[in-house]
């Protein structure tokens, strides 16, 4: 492939990564505003959820789809759903309709998210890629550094709506670019293995059913619904050992200790990081009485720190072993969830920020360890389903952690107004966070710190994930990633040399 194509590739995925990533965080600006004009509290953690879910989902789906038929036709179907949904979403009426084009827009980025780090590994050598999986990591850190400014600036200056809308012009560039550049190796169609089409649909219906289970814990249909979630998991993993091209690789999870270990850290830090950055602005502008643009800005930091050190971690993995790096960055991860969890009234902006940059600082350390160990470590022919479930541990930890911090939230709410001798529904979302409640000022103020103590409870819930995600990095193998790939073809090579044995 020549230079020129590398580039218009390069550029392109870059595009298109930089919006999927956006549409993450930039709603969580939005969000405050969203719900006070469309509904209710009730309804704030599922224009995430399922934007997680439906991306989730779809991520390992994408990644196997594309090792059987090529990667530009699975990429251009990925940003067609999610250009489809960004339009949906931007002319939204309700919140139904709302959440109906989130799920649309998320499978689209569910492609697009694990499409750009599989085409690195398929484009660029070990040596590039050490550098451009940095790049790519920081250009998800820098759309998730302008997410929540852009959210915040379009929401105060124009409409929410913009939020969504500013994804189309873009990503038709960036379709046509990859479009007209990227050219699909030749493949054999007899070779091609049947589509694992089975558990395409028992992973759909566990990660949907577990979500809702999770959604509402005093009803009797969540436990039906958690039970569905148990069996369909159970039949997965059957599936799954037994096809010829699986979605999820389980028999790779169960025999590589390395993607066994990232795929646990990424569901557990997965599950701070997005529950956590969903939650930030909702205390920022609920608590604190800020604008969105500055509860934007508050997540600067985080974001930031993730940029730097994904982008120096990155080539530091050259010289140093990734284990090093990752417990390294989690041990920051750790504290800066500790700090995190202390939120009240009268917290200073700069604990505020330490505690986020120190989040930042430990998931640009050690996600891109992990990301490169893995394609380091497995066959070119899985790379793209590897690939695609390390992204899907994140985003599924995730998933789980706004849907079970959404439960936390509104338990911990309802219980702290009423201690505080007020009517759960006597004040409304859209008045703590505009300022404008016409109730007494006493009624407003009980109202703040009963929000700050809900959102104490809430962060303080993801200290012990980010404990136990410490923890799992500590069962990484050790060694740097030279070594796992120098392994890799050394059993490749004894592979081939028993093929012509026999």
């Amino acid at each position: 492939m020549t230079r020129q194509r590398v580039v218009l590739i390069t550029i392109g995925v870059m595009m298109s990564l930089f919006m999927a990533s956006m549409e993450s965080t930039v709603i969580a600006t939005a969000m405050p505003t969203i719900v006070s004009q469309l509904g209710g509290l009730a309804s704030y953690s599922w224009v995430f959820a399922i934007y997680m879910l439906t991306s989730t989902t779809a991520g390992p789906i994408f990644g196997k789809l594309s090792d059987i038929y090529g990667r530009r036709p699975i990429y251009m179907a990925a940003i067609a759903l999610f250009l489809a949904g960004s339009l949906l979403c931007g002319v939204s009426t309700s919140m139904p309709m709302l959440i109906g084009a989130r799920a649309l827009q998320g499978l689209g980025a569910g492609g697009l998210m694990p499409m750009a780090f599989i085409i690195v590994g398929d484009i660029f050598t070990f040596e590039q890629r050490a550098k451009m999986q940095g790049l790519f990591s920081g250009v998800w850190g820098v759309s998730s550094v302008i997410g929540p400014l852009i959210g915040g600036f379009l929401v105060d200056q124009i409409s929410w709506h913009w939020v969504f809308l500013i994804n189309v012009p873009p990503g038709l560039i960036a379709a046509a670019l990859v479009w007209t550049a990227w050219q699909d190796p030749a493949r054999g169609e007899a070779k091609r293995p049947a589509i694992d089409y089975a558990g395409a649909a028992l992973l759909s219906v566990g990660v949907v059913t577990l979500l809702l289970g999770l959604s509402d814990l005093s009803s009797p249909l969540s436990w039906v619904l958690l039970a569905v979630a148990a069996a369909s998991t159970a039949a997965l993993i059957v599936v799954e050992l037994r096809a010829a091209a699986p979605i999820l690789p389980v028999r790779l999870l169960m025999r590589d200790r390395m993607f066994a270990v990232s795929c646990a850290h990424g569901v557990l830090a997965g599950w701070v990081l997005f529950g956590s950055m969903s939650y930030v602005p909702l205390f920022v502008q609920g608590v604190l009485g800020t604008s969105a643009t500055q509860a934007g800005s508050t997540l600067t930091p985080m974001l930031l720190g993730w940029v730097i050190t994904s982008i120096v971690g990155s080539r530091l993995l050259l010289r140093f072993s990734y284990r090093t790096m990752a417990i390294g960055g989690m041990s920051g991860f750790v504290l800066g969830t500790f700090l995190l969890s202390r939120v009240r009234p009268d917290m200073s902006q700069l604990e505020l920020v330490v505690a986020l940059a120190l989040m930042g600082f430990g998931m640009g350390s050690s996600i891109p360890a992990f990301l490169i160990a893995v394609q380091s470590s497995v066959t070119r022919s899985e790379l793209g389903s590897a690939t695609a479930t390390v992204q899907f541990s994140r985003t599924i930890g995730g998933t789980f952690g706004v849907a079970v911090l959404g439960v936390i939230l509104a338990a911990s709410l309802n219980a702290a107004l009423q201690a505080a001798g007020i009517a759960p529904d006597a004040v409304p979302l859209g008045d703590l966070i505009g300022g404008t409640a016409s109730s007494a000022a006493s009624l407003e103020g009980g109202a703040r710190a009963a929000l700050a103590i809900a959102l104490s409870h809430t962060f303080g819930s993801t200290l012990w994930i980010a404990v136990f995600a410490l923890a799992v990095t500590f069962l990484a193998p050790k060694g740097n990633v030279a070594d796992l790939r120098n392994r890799r073809a050394a059993e490749d090579a004894a592979a081939a040399e028993a093929i012509g044995v026999h």
